[in-house]
């Protein structure tokens, strides 16, 4: 009973932590418009590791090159699936590009039983495809083809998929504390090599309201605690349930959306929502076969 409490106790932090990412998207979109990219992501993850490195200060002494590899494995997966989502935007639409990124809710629980044999139960396996018959309806708005930017985002999947994978695996053997420190420190020197290979200017840039509020909110609300959450709180459920649960993102967005620039919904759309709900429940609901006694 008391596993089953820290289980519930688990996909409700979860929750929270796909709410915090569906919050502060207006919020990035916004900076990315004056920022490039993986400036933004270096500032982002940068400021998210020194905030990182006083929450877990008192753990040092127990770094060990296990707990570093861990992290570096964590945080090139998470960095490689934003660029490769950042590269999948210059291809194809964005609403196509959220739809794909959401498959990874389908490829976790396959992938966790390729590579580590976990069982998929019927139910996450039904709730998994209607969160991505949700998230079709939530987020497309364009003819789904086969090209450079599709196939980019679905690496970017992928990668979304063995870092939800690997997160439960890996925090289950180290301090979790000092894996999220070196996930995020991974995460800021790729993003610093990448804007300087790559982005016009890295250092030199506008450093306006709409800058600063994205990358304070981002670093200490969907950077520190969403990934410090997220890795404690895989110890007590499955890598499959956590997809389902973070499938709930692009539904908080639109609704933030909806209160805060009263961008509107369409049927489809709502409909598309509804369904995301209803995989999250599916997921978490115990159910019990009745057993029918005769006499």
């Amino acid at each position: 009973m008391r596993s089953k409490l820290y289980e519930l106790r688990a996909d409700l932090l979860l929750l929270s932590v796909a709410i915090a990412w569906g919050v502060t998207f207006l919020m990035v979109q916004d900076a990315i418009n004056s920022t490039p990219v993986y400036a933004f992501l270096f500032f982002r993850f940068g400021i998210a590791s020194i905030l990182m490195f006083f929450i877990a200060y008192k753990y040092l002494n127990q770094i060990n090159k296990r707990t570093i590899f861990y992290g570096v494995i964590l945080g090139t997966f998470l960095f490689s699936a934003f660029a490769t989502q950042t590269f999948g935007l210059l291809y194809t639409k964005s609403s196509i590009v959220a739809f794909i990124t959401g498959l990874n809710v389908i490829f976790v629980p396959f992938l966790a039983y390729l590579i580590f044999k976990d069982h998929i139960s019927k139910k996450v396996f039904i709730a998994a495809i209607v969160a991505v018959i949700g998230l079709y309806s939530l987020t497309m708005s364009g003819t789904l083809t086969v090209g450079i930017g599709e196939f980019l985002t679905l690496i970017c999947a992928f990668l979304f998929a063995l870092q939800i994978i690997y997160t439960g695996k890996f925090s289950k053997e180290v301090n979790v504390f000092l894996l999220v420190l070196f996930q995020l420190i991974t995460v800021t020197i790729l993003s610093l090599i990448f804007s300087l290979s790559l982005d016009d200017v890295t250092f030199n840039l506008s450093y306006d309201y709409a800058f600063f509020k994205a990358v304070l909110i981002t670093a200490i609300f969907a950077t520190v605690y969403a990934f410090l959450i997220q890795t404690y709180m895989q110890q007590f459920t499955t890598a499959s349930k956590t997809a389902i649960i973070f499938a709930m993102e692009p539904v908080s967005a639109a609704i933030f959306a909806y209160f805060m620039i009263s961008e509107t919904l369409t049927s489809i759309q709502l409909s598309g929502a509804v369904l995301i709900v209803l995989a999250t429940i599916i997921a978490e609901v115990k159910f019990k076969r009745k057993l029918k006694h005769t006499l």
